[in-house]
C-alpha cells in the first residue's frame, strides 16, 4: 500500500524553514491552502505543502512581497512558467532587479576593502629589513575613495 506521507506543523516548520506561526498566517491570508487535518484537528502536510513553503521562503528572499509571489505559488509545482508570459516577464524584471542590486552591493564592497586597506591597524607588519621603511601609499581622502570605487 502506497500511503502518502504526513506531517504535523512542526515536522513542516523544520522541513521548510518557516516557523509554526508564519504557515499558520500564510494558510490565514490564504497564500498557503488550508491544510487537511486529523480528527483530533491538528493540522497534517504533505510533501507538495511542504514543497510550496519552500518556494515561499526562496521567493521571500528575492525580495517578492506577499502580494507578488502569490499567484506563482498558486501555480502548480511542475507548471511552465513560459504558459504564463506575464508572470514570465514579471519574475525576468525581478531577477534583473537583483542583478542590479548585487552589482551594487559589490560595490560597496570594493568600497569598504579600500577603506580597510588603508587603514594603518589593519596594514600587516613592515618585512623589510632596513627601519627606514615608508608608505607609499596615496593618503584616505573622499576624492581618492570615490576615485577608486568607480575604477
Amino acid at each position: 500500500m502506497n500511503r502518502t506521507e504526513a506531517f504535523s506543523i512542526k515536522e513542516a516548520s523544520y522541513q521548510s524553514g518557516l516557523s509554526e506561526d508564519t504557515i499558520r498566517y500564510y494558510e490565514k491570508i490564504q497564500l498557503l491552502p488550508q491544510p487537511n487535518r486529523k480528527s483530533n484537528g491538528h493540522r497534517v502536510y504533505d510533501h507538495t505543502n511542504i514543497e510550496k513553503m519552500k518556494l515561499i521562503l526562496c521567493l521571500k528572499k528575492t525580495g517578492l512581497s506577499l502580494e507578488e509571489m502569490r499567484p506563482y505559488v498558486q501555480l502548480s509545482l511542475d507548471s511552465d512558467l513560459t504558459d504564463y508570459p506575464e508572470l514570465y516577464h514579471m519574475l525576468q524584471q525581478h531577477q534583473h532587479t537583483i542583478q542590479e542590486h548585487i552589482q551594487s552591493l559589490q560595490q560597496i564592497s570594493h568600497f569598504i576593502d579600500i577603506v580597510l586597506e588603508r587603514t594603518p591597524s589593519l596594514r600587516p607588519p613592515a618585512t623589510s629589513c632596513t627601519s627606514e621603511s615608508q608608505d607609499h601609499r596615496v593618503p584616505l581622502n573622499r576624492h581618492n575613495l570615490l576615485k577608486s570605487s568607480v575604477s
